[in-house]
């Protein structure tokens, strides 16, 4: 009988970090569960985690590379796969220079502990200013924001929901994400607990959200104009006497120029366009500065859209004129093992100068998905002739899919690192299939910096990887040691040169500290070890918990996680103004020129004729965006790719539940399966994000039972938010009518 085990690990499926129990007989998972001593998730778990065990087992997932010939794909060694990708590569490099070849990262990066480590190696190898990422389709416009005012894009405030009294949600759903940029385990058993201890949650949202169900009250809004409601918040804040800086005082500039460019938007005048009414923005603004604490959160909504930048300032505008910044139950900076934040990447404005085509703006070193298409079809210096993607699938994530599908059409070489033949991959002429979940070791280095508490949490491999499947570290690290110009370096000899970056890394940041501590001391405290699990250690020990190599002995180490399986509780949330500030001059700025600059362009907006219906998106908690569409524990059971419509909507067109319609746009037009519902503000449509299997060339036998329609088919590439150029998905004007 094959031995039986339990592995304790994270569930990495999404942004929520769940503990988990894998049960294990031999080399196979019977089943998964809650892990009931994770400090953080309690032994909450949501659908998704079973899908490890989906996605482990799935016989559509690539377990060799495969090699694109005039017949179709082809399996074939890693020595071959890895020579046709390394001279294709550097074949369009040296035609078209380094900016010819192009880079796209998918969502799942930042679930991968080897991925955030090592992807940014070769792409710095790789050369390319030329970097695309899902973040331009989701939270960009927030990082931008948060770099203004606080001097990092990582710098956001998250909402402490343990201890706050007054939830004021946006544009969000956390019951169904568990948090997203608010890592949160059972987010909805935490907001059910604030209404517990006596507190209240209002939602604002053009959809009655599984959010919104438990909310004490619920507003619909217009989508696209929540920074005209926050600003007339601000506005009502000023004009009434209620701002209050709290632990910010002291510590932000720019408070008159605020004022002022609030000025005009009193709750009478965004009324109409927001669809609230002023007495309901003046009582709830007046209920959130009463409360005891307070926090205002918006997510998707407020950034995928065309004012999203604003938005998201607005957001944090709330809070700090509350006096709800840096405070217990208010919005608060995480303190995460590892603290990325203060990075150059982060504290730096865009790199590269604008975007070639449409001159958008590049932040945090990459350009916005939404012109991806444009710098491949359009001629030139710099044009992309050559693309890799790493764990992406932007012809179902990106807007204006039929234009991005021609786009990758015709690239002249392509390289893939994922786990399936997907829309995307199905372009590539090589893919390297990494291991899955349960076969490499993970930390979360993003979503830890956005978690409600601090935890920190090791999780080891439950299974090796097959024999002769390179980890996803020893993949990059392959591709970029040719890209450095130097195949012939080892494996140990690159990552080497990986780990002695960390190591003189970790000895500037301590120097303050321990100005005698040398790197020869740094090394000779670090056990033996390869790849991801030595850099960590390393960025664990110099962080704020760490022992500084043996300088601090009670301190944070890997050795010490990986002794506590079930994760390491580093207590709630604590203030940290000024020390969590990155300005130059360690003050909060609630003026930046670029964003008093826009509000010009809103303030115009709020005059203009709403269209008579408009898109938005959803999330549906079975699914994260594309990539488990072929899991079928996960995607089995009722349709769910249903376009969501207003009884009123539905009667004026002839529409009927369940009969299918077209939705038009600017760019393209669809056909979708109608469930009419009261749960629709009226004039707004919704569809999720992430379907639409239906490409020739695909390897996606479940999903393509479950097929669906692409919402990006209708979403345009040209409608974009013009501070961050993050994708405004959020308020498409579209068409609806009956099909027969």
């Amino acid at each position: 009988m094959a031995a039986s085990r339990i592995v304790h690990r994270v569930c990495t499926l999404c942004e929520a970090t769940c503990g988990i129990r894998v049960h294990v007989e031999g080399d196979s998972v019977t089943t998964i569960r809650g892990d009931q001593d994770d400090p953080f998730s309690r032994g909450y778990i949501c659908p998704k985690a079973y899908g490890l065990k989906g996605l482990y087992e799935d016989r559509d997932r690539l377990r060799a590379p495969l090699v694109r010939t005039s017949s179709g794909f082809e399996a074939v060694s890693w020595e071959r796969a890895f020579e046709v990708a390394i001279d294709g590569l550097l074949a369009v490099r040296e035609r078209h220079g380094s900016d010819g070849v192009g880079s796209y990262a998918g969502n799942p990066t930042v679930h991968s502990l080897q991925a955030m480590l090592y992807l940014s190696v070769f792409l710095r190898a790789l050369g390319t200013k030329q970097r695309f990422s899902a973040s331009s389709v989701d939270q960009l416009p927030k990082m931008v924001s948060s770099g203004l005012m606080f001097g990092s894009g990582l710098n956001i405030a998250v909402p402490d929901l343990d201890r706050t009294q007054y939830l004021l949600v946006l544009g969000g759903n956390p019951a169904v994400s568990n948090g997203s940029l608010m890592t949160a385990p059972d987010a909805a058993g935490r907001l059910r607990a604030i209404a517990a201890r006596g507190g209240k949650v209002v939602v604002f949202d053009p959809r009655r959200t599984e959010t919104a169900q438990l909310a004490a009250e619920h507003h619909f809004l217009q989508p696209g104009t929540d920074a005209a409601l926050l600003l007339a918040m601000v506005q009502v804040m000023f004009e009434e006497k209620l701002v209050r800086l709290g632990r910010a005082s002291g510590h932000v500039r720019g408070l008159d120029a605020v004022k002022n460019a609030v000025g005009a938007f009193t709750p009478e005048r965004v009324a109409a366009y927001c669809r609230i009414e002023p007495a309901v923005i003046r009582r709830l603004t007046r209920e959130f500065c009463e409360a005891p604490s307070a926090v205002c959160y918006g997510r998707l909504g407020t950034t995928c859209q065309t004012f999203g930048t604003v938005a998201s300032w607005a957001v944090d505008l709330v809070n700090v004129l509350s006096g709800n910044l840096d405070a217990p139950g208010g919005a608060m900076f995480s303190r995460p093992a590892i603290d990325n934040s203060g990075g150059s990447r982060y504290t730096t404005r865009a790199r590269g100068g604008p975007t070639r085509v449409k001159g958008l703006p590049r932040w945090f070193g990459e350009a916005p998905v939404a012109t991806l298409a444009d710098e491949i079809l359009t001629e030139g210096p710099g044009q992309i002739r050559g693309l890799f993607t790493f764990a992406g699938n932007p012809l179902l994530s990106a807007p204006d899919s039929n234009r991005l599908e021609q786009a990758f059409r015709s690239l002249e070489f392509m390289v893939s690192v994922d786990v399936y033949l997907n829309e995307t991959t199905r372009h590539a002429h090589v893919i390297l299939p990494p291991p899955t979940g349960l076969e490499r070791d993970h930390y979360d280095l993003a979503l830890y910096r956005f978690a409600v508490r601090d935890v920190a949490k090791y999780s080891q491999p439950v299974f090796a990887p097959p024999q002769g499947q390179p980890e996803e570290w020893e993949i990059l690290l392959t591709l970029a040691k040719a890209m450095w110009g130097q195949r012939a370096l080892s494996l140990e000899q690159a990552d080497e040169i990986v780990f002695t970056g960390a190591v003189k890394e970790a000895h500037e940041s301590l120097a303050a500290s321990f100005p005698d501590l040398t790197l020869e001391e740094i090394k000779r405290a670090l056990p033996t070890r390869r790849g991801a699990p030595r850099v960590l250690d390393v960025l664990l020990r110099s962080g704020p918990y760490g022992d500084a190599f043996g300088r601090n002995p009670d301190g944070l180490t890997l050795a010490q996680l990986e002794s506590t399986p079930h994760g390491r509780d580093l207590g709630a949330l604590k203030p940290q103004l000024p020390q969590a500030l990155h300005t130059s001059d360690r003050m909060i700025d609630l003026a930046p020129e670029l964003l008093i600059a826009d509000v010009a362009r809103l303030e115009v907006d709020i005059a203009r004729q709403l269209p008579e219906l408009v898109l938005i998106g959803r999330r549906q908690l079975r699914s994260n965006n594309s990539w488990m569409h072929n899991i079928e524990a996960l995607i089995k059971g009722p349709q769910r790719c249903t376009l969501l419509v207003n009884e009123q909507d539905a009667a004026r067109r002839g529409l009927r539940h369940g009969q299918p319609a077209r939705l038009s746009s600017a760019v393209g037009s669809i056909v979708a399966q109608v469930e009419v519902t009261a749960d629709m503000m009226p004039g707004v449509v919704s569809l999720p994000h992430g379907f639409g299997h239906s490409s020739a060339g695909a390897q996606l036998g479940v999903a393509a039972l479950h097929a669906g329609v692409n919402i990006n088919v209708v979403s345009d590439s040209a409608i974009v938010d013009p501070v961050s150029g993050n994708a405004a998905f959020n308020g498409v004007e579209v068409t609806l009518e009956p099909v027969a």
